[in-house]
């Protein structure tokens, strides 16, 4: 293939990946030893907790011919997925409502993009012959965000987030590793400047300093990856958030520029973008199982799920169906939940007078 026909081919591939619903798509090569020092140094200091695959892993994020052998580009796919130009902090102050991440409350993204790079690789394939690819959407040992910077998609700014001039943070990424030498895509110059809004903002102050996430302190981290007990410290640091945070993208400026998705697909589902805590903490594990059928919230396990709501429900107002809730999973068998649930009890006076009073108010039976 000569640099023009790999130039044309390369026009054609942008225009397919449109077609396809993806907002942008750049082309980077594999040497991602810049980004090893961070790497490391984060592993290092521990940061990444109980996720033991980071440390695992490690070899094969910095080395993308090890995951696909005979690849020389990575094909860097974005897809907005916002559906709210709202970058309120409003949902966040009213904390008998349940707050989920905005990515979380449609369905689960890593089929729908799998689905559309396989078909973009289809494509490739029936235009270029035989192709060598392989497609990953946050499913293997990839380090995404940097590919997604080296091709020019973004930079990665303070918030650790990839974040785009055109259309802020709210983007999924995808990548499609191939043996094509296509033309590669120029980075882009960071543009945070001196800005600090998400590292004052975080409520469990993960950040260390600009680009440096404890993700042992990150709420996402404490609601979706954490397995074990939420740290005593950090749950009243939680407030509703029971499945990931926003907090350093609604805060970003950047995202003032944020595009409007059109995947009806990403739109929430069974009220996840407005519903109370008591309620969701009532479903049964059944319910749980039929309505986050197809979402990012199985991840978290009925059990997480509501060990993570008993967070919330600690951290509202001591209303009646607050306390109703909770005291409907006194006993529950997981004792996980037990813990959590006999925490957000104490949190609202219970085993003192206020306790003694409540105790007045029967747990709502019917659920």
């Amino acid at each position: 293939m000569t640099p023009e026909q790999a130039s044309t081919l390369l026009e054609q591939i942008r225009s397919w990946a449109r077609e396809l619903g993806f907002q942008q798509l750049a082309v980077a090569d594999v040497d991602l030893s810049a980004y090893q020092p961070h790497l490391d140094a984060w592993l290092a200091r521990n940061f990444h907790g109980e996720m033991d695959y980071m440390l695992r892993h490690r070899d094969l994020r910095l080395d993308p011919q090890s995951l696909h052998p005979g690849t020389i580009r990575v094909l860097s796919v974005r897809m907005d997925y916002s559906l709210d130009k709202d970058q309120s902090l409003a949902p966040l102050k009213n904390r008998e409502q349940a707050y989920i991440s905005r990515y979380a409350r449609g369905r689960d993204y890593h089929k729908l993009i799998r689905k559309r790079l396989q078909q973009l690789a289809e494509k490739i394939s029936e235009a270029a012959g035989p192709v060598g690819y392989r497609a990953f959407v946050d499913s293997a040992p990839v380090l995404e965000r940097a590919l997604a910077e080296k091709a020019g998609l973004g930079w990665i700014g303070k918030n650790t987030m990839l974040i785009n001039r055109q259309a802020g943070s709210w983007f999924f990424l995808g990548e499609l590793f191939t043996d094509l030498p296509l033309p590669l895509d120029e980075p882009v110059s960071a543009h945070c400047g001196s800005c600090t809004a998400c590292l004052d903002l975080c409520p469990t102050g993960a950040f260390t300093g600009p680009n440096q996430l404890d993700g042992r302190r990150c709420i996402s981290y404490l609601t979706i990856e954490l397995k074990s007990s939420i740290p005593e410290e950090l749950r009243p640091l939680i407030g509703n958030r029971v499945f990931g945070c926003d907090d350093c993208q609604l805060v970003c400026p950047w995202n003032k520029f944020s595009k409007l998705s059109g995947e009806g697909d990403f739109a929430p589902r069974h009220g996840l973008d407005n519903s109370l805590l008591s309620e969701l903490f009532m479903w049964t594990e059944q319910e749980f199982m039929e309505r986050t059928a197809g979402s990012a919230i199985r991840r978290t396990g009925y059990e997480g799920w509501l060990r993570n709501l008993a967070v919330g429900l600690g951290n509202a107002p001591s209303t009646i169906p607050v306390l109703q809730a909770l005291r409907a999973r006194v006993d529950h068998p997981s004792e996980l939940v037990r813990e959590h649930v006999s925490w957000a009890l104490q949190q609202h006076g219970e085993g003192g007078e206020q306790g003694k009073a409540n105790a007045a108010i029967p747990a709502n039976k019917d659920n």
